[in-house]
């Protein structure tokens, strides 16, 4: 069984290297998948209450035997319950369908500048970690602009902001700031649109100097930028190959042969405007 080496966090705890992404997940069979991608070695699963998946994830980790606290569990506080009294009956939801006492990591999922609650709701992230119910905070798709409010006016910087990010979108610029802040950068939609990037000849060419499939290299990359990536499959094969990533090291050269790749955002995911409610 493999298992994904940790990084710290700017408030002392640690986060495995490398994910699950949980979306599409759902149900008998969703509990079934997530189960065996824990029983693979996964410890970081991430889900959220707009996923619709809790309760899969929840089954899960009951069917699992792996202990507790070597679990990272993620979720998300959706757009609709923005605001702080919102935000602590919007997390209890999600406590009491994952079954936990406490959540590894709460993440605000977008930052809806036009509702400008997203500090108020930060605030209530800062007192469930005061009070034990969450380990770690975070925030999900949010700008150089928007971390900066959050520290300003709460005195705490988020642990961790999950971004879209793939070599077509490597997201230079923020994991600058994200470095000056102390903060962990994760990538959703690791892989982009798989049937394209996996398929550029960069990547099957470095995918065949190692002697790996172009998934992997493309999750190594992650890696070696220093963010953490969170892959989706249901597949178990899959699973453990995505996984299988921290035996080999890409050259300097080829990080940034890869990061050429970009192109830009691939996604109608622009913080300043998207909203998800």
């Amino acid at each position: 069984m493999m298992t994904a080496p940790s990084i710290g966090l700017n408030d002392g705890r640690t986060l495995p290297s490398l994910g699950l992404g949980t979306y599409g997940m759902n149900g008998a069979e969703g509990a079934e998948q997530i189960a065996v991608a824990v029983e693979s070695g996964y410890r970081l699963l991430d889900t959220a209450l707009n996923y619709g998946n809790e309760d899969a994830v929840a089954e899960a980790v009951r069917r699992v035997d792996v202990p507790r606290d070597e679990l990272v569990i993620t979720t998300k506080l959706p757009g609709r319950h923005h605001g702080y009294e919102e935000t602590l009956a919007s997390f209890e939801e999600s406590r009491t369908t994952l079954g936990l006492d406490y959540v590894d990591l709460y993440l605000i999922h977008w930052p809806l500048p036009r509702l400008d609650k997203f500090v108020d709701s930060f605030r209530a992230f800062v007192k469930l970690q005061e009070d034990g119910l969450v380990r770690s905070i975070g925030v999900s798709n949010f700008t150089e602009a928007h971390l900066q409010r959050l520290s300003d006016e709460t005195g705490v910087v988020p642990a961790v902001n999950q971004i879209e990010l793939h070599p077509y979108f490597p997201q230079a610029a923020l994991r600058a700031v994200h470095e000056r802040m102390g903060i962990v950068t994760e990538s959703w939609s690791p892989l982009a649109k798989q049937s394209e990037l996996l398929t550029e000849p960069v990547i099957t060419e470095i995918a065949s100097a190692h002697g790996r499939t172009p998934t992997q290299i493309v999750l190594r990359w992650h890696v070696q930028l220093g963010a953490v990536p969170v892959p989706k499959s249901a597949d178990p094969g899959r699973q453990r190959e995505n996984l299988d990533v921290f035996d080999f090291e890409l050259s300097g050269s080829e990080v940034a042969a890869i990061s050429g790749l970009e192109r830009g955002r691939l996604w109608d995911g622009d913080p300043e405007t998207h909203e998800e409610f």
